[in-house]
Formats: C-alpha cells, structure tokens, sequence
C-alpha cells in the first residue's frame, strides 16, 4: 500500500510498559467468560479480530504479572509509522464521509502494546487479538499480532495488516453510529445462537466498513486487494474452527464464515459506499 506523510497523531505506543507474564487469577478470571460470551472460544485464542463490548471492571492491577518493563519502545519505526498512517488515511476517509453527511467524525486512538494493558473494558491481552473497547474509544493492539497473521494464517503483507486496522476503525464508526448500542440491546432479548448472528451481523458490517476505507484510500497497490482477501479468508470462524477443533459449528459462528467475510469485504470495495454495508441490524 502506498501512504503519504507521518500519519495520525492518535496513536499510543505502550509497547516496553511492562505487562510481562499472564497471570489467570484477578480480574481476569472475570474479564475471559465475558470475551468468551462475546466472541467464543477462538475469540480468546485464536486472534479475537472484534469489540469488547464488557463491563469495565474498574481499577485495581496485578492480573497481568512482571510489569516494571523498561519503559523503552520495542516497535520498531518503521512499523510505528505503518499504524500511524493507516489510522491517518482512516481519518482522512471517515471525516469525508461524515462531512458529506452533515456530521463530524471523532478519531478513534490506536494503542500498541505487547503482552497486556489497561483499558476500560478491562485488561486487555494480546490473546484476544486486536479489539476495539467503545469505552473508551480505542483501538488495541499487539503488533506480534501480524506475524501470526502471517505465519500461522498464511496471510502476509501490508494491505492484510492494513484491512485488520480498518476493521477495527469499523467499529468505532458502528459505535459512533449507535450500532454497537443496539446489537447489544438486541443480544440480550434472545438466546445464544441468535446473539451470535447479532454479532456476525456487526463484523461483517466492520469488514464491508474496511472496504469502504479501502476503496476511497488512494493507497491501494497491485496485489493489495487479493492480500486483503486472504486474510479475511484466514480468519473466517469455519476456518479457524476447522484448524482448531476439526469441526464447523456455524450457530457457534461470531464474526461469520470466510466466504462471508470476503463478501463483506469485496462489497465495500465494490461499491465505496458505507449504506451498502447493511448487515448490523
């Protein structure tokens, strides 16, 4: 992908802060059913790629052991440079979007961190993979995330690390639209498998969303597209359950099906246009 200028400022780089060693006692042992009731299983450890829409659990530390780190960035600039821009040409598009609608857009804030870190919809760690916390609107983010992406997942390149931010930029636009209010306010009237359509509904809105921004970008290069492609493929709920339990259980589906997720994808390319993305109910 191609991008211009330093980026955003509304980025935060935690990484070196500290976190150290996971501990499963404290507020974790609170923080992980919610994750699971949101997102299943493979949303704790198989790269979650979602909100949390949790209670925040307050203060209090010690859930994630060691701590004390050096304080000293271990991202590497040029990949600092990579986020900052990405979530600058996020703004650039949204902000023309919502002008374009009579309205103004609030950024959103990426946060890199390694390991775990405070948010207010608890602690977050890097096993749930990158998530977005509309508490306090931001973005979340283990940078190690991307080598899994690319090793384990078969998925590599910058158009792939790029939709995963865009995704995530999605559902700051869900929230700032009222959408992540009403999938929760719907989630609690039925049972589980319909909850989890609710919540298929809201990440395929957030991949059509990524394509929207992908679209209306300018950065886009040869091969980028089919990048972004293999990597919503890699992380369709059938193909992570297939690798990890051998079987497909689709009312089980969070985030919904590879093919799916490409659709969603493909139609916010296709069209460059946030209406067309009316999966959310």
């Amino acid at each position: 992908m191609r991008f211009d200028g330093p980026g955003s400022d509304n980025f935060e780089d935690r990484t070196g802060a500290g976190g150290g060693g996971l501990n499963l006692g404290g507020g974790l042992g609170m923080l992980l059913p919610l994750i699971a009731s949101r997102f299943g299983i493979v949303g704790i450890i198989i790269l979650g790629l979602g909100y949390c829409a949790l209670t925040q659990l307050g203060g209090g530390g010690g859930i994630l052991g060691g701590g004390g780190g050096s304080g000293q960035s271990t991202l590497p600039t040029q990949q600092a440079t990579f986020l900052r821009q990405v979530l600058g040409s996020t703004e650039q598009v949204w902000g023309q979007i919502f002008q374009q609608a009579g309205a103004q857009y609030r950024p959103t804030r990426l946060v890199a961190y390694e390991g775990g870190t405070q948010t207010a919809c608890g602690m977050g760690q890097a096993a749930m993979g990158p998530f977005y916390c509309p508490g306090d609107q931001r973005i979340y983010i283990d940078p190690d995330f991307f080598n899994e992406l690319a090793r384990r997942f078969g998925a590599p390149g910058d158009a792939a690390q790029a939709y995963v931010i865009a995704h995530e930029v999605g559902h700051h636009i869900q929230n700032l639209e009222g959408t992540l209010d009403r999938a929760q306010a719907a989630q609690a009237r039925v049972g589980k498998a319909e909850g989890n359509q609710v919540q298929v509904g809201v990440e395929l809105q957030a991949d059509c969303y990524a394509g929207v921004w992908a679209a209306r970008s300018g950065a886009l290069e040869q091969g980028d597209i089919e990048e972004g492609m293999r990597a919503a493929e890699a992380i369709g709920d059938d193909t992570l359950q297939k690798q990890t339990q051998g079987r497909v259980v689709p009312e089980s589906f969070t985030h919904g099906s590879s093919a799916q997720r490409m659709e969603a994808l493909r139609r916010g390319l296709s069209t460059g246009n946030p209406a067309s993305c009316n999966y959310a109910r």
